[in-house]
């Protein structure tokens, strides 16, 4: 057991636990929940070390109580818009994450959802566990092919070029839009093609989200957007739940001008929006695009890793803030 006086919010898949064990005093959030905020302050006192999640605001309140001697906060997740990474820095607090880690299994994900809502999956389970279905019919749950449409995908970082590479093998044409276009030969490479995001939003027929939390993407998918979309396109979300207006989707749902839409993120986490649980062509998700046993450990494995060796005085391999190392 190490010198340093750890907090960790939620416990971890090994080998997180125990790499951090091993070097620190630590305690772990007892409960199957986020903390609520008067836990989160009461928790985070005294200690040199946290390990957190998007679902924990660290902001100057917390760095506050947690005091001066605070030395590093790891997150749990390859974003980090849930710290006041600018509050951390003046305060020469080191902020590290997970990137990279999870990029092929949230890929994964995107097409799970991307399928499943297309033909109609979990739909037919339901039909089929309630004991509905009385033989083969010739237009028993029509869905949408997948193959030879045109895919759009939103924000072309390592995620988004992952879903890309999957496209290839239905046969499809893909469109990205990202705040910097790629070299021809890199768009070559990968067999996609830039556009405009208006314009990819009204030539796909299927579009998925792969953006950080920003003010520039906060609802970059609002009613406008929404309206651009073809009536029989399919919007995919494993990116933010803010990135889209969930109000302005459910009623694009509604209205029938969205034929569907498949999200494993919500704008007000865990709440969704009034009317889209009961949506049938919507397929939703408990926020599970990194949750495969391999994926979660190497990410527990990689913010243990990163807290100790930050806490020991060394550098991260993955530090948000690396002005504050020097």
């Amino acid at each position: 057991m190490g010198e340093y006086d750890v907090y960790v919010t939620r416990r971890l898949p090994e080998p997180g636990m125990s790499i951090i064990q091993q070097h620190c005093r630590m305690e772990v959030n007892p409960h199957d929940r986020p903390l609520t905020r008067e836990e989160l302050l009461r928790a985070v006192r005294g200690r040199d070390g946290l390990v957190t999640l998007l679902t924990d605001r660290i902001d100057a309140e917390v760095m506050d109580a947690a005091g001066p001697q605070l030395r590093v906060v790891s997150n749990y997740a390859v974003g980090f818009n849930n710290v006041d990474v600018q509050e951390a820095t003046r305060r020469r607090i080191v902020v590290t994450n997970t990137p990279g880690v999870l990029t092929e299994t949230t890929a994964d994900l995107a097409w799970a959802l991307l399928m499943a809502v297309a033909r109609r999956v979990v739909e037919a389970d339901a039909f089929m566990r309630a004991g509905k279905y009385n033989g083969w019919s010739p237009t028993l749950f029509l869905g949408t092919d997948v193959y030879g449409k045109t895919l759009g995908i939103v924000g072309f970082g390592r995620i988004g070029q992952a879903v890309a590479r999957r496209a290839s093998g239905f046969g499809m044409r893909v469109l990205y839009h990202d705040v910097a276009r790629r070299p021809g030969e890199e768009e070559a490479r990968l067999g996609v093609a830039y556009r405009p995001l208006d314009e990819l939003l009204s030539e796909s027929d299927f579009v998925t989200l792969h953006v950080d939390l920003n003010p520039r993407t906060h609802h970059l998918i609002d009613a406008r957007a929404l309206s651009l979309m073809k009536p029989t396109a399919f919007l995919i979300n494993t990116s933010r739940g803010p990135v889209v207006d969930e109000a302005a989707l459910v009623r694009a749902l509604e209205e029938g001008r969205l034929a569907g839409a498949g999200l494993d993120v919500f704008e007000n986490e865990p709440a969704m929006a009034p009317g889209l649980a009961r949506l049938p062509n919507v397929v939703v998700l408990p926020h599970i695009a990194s949750a495969s046993k391999e994926t979660r450990s190497r990410m527990a494995e990689m913010a243990a890793t990163n807290l100790v060796t930050a806490l020991g005085g060394g550098r991260p391999a993955h530090v948000v803030n690396p002005e504050v190392l020097g």
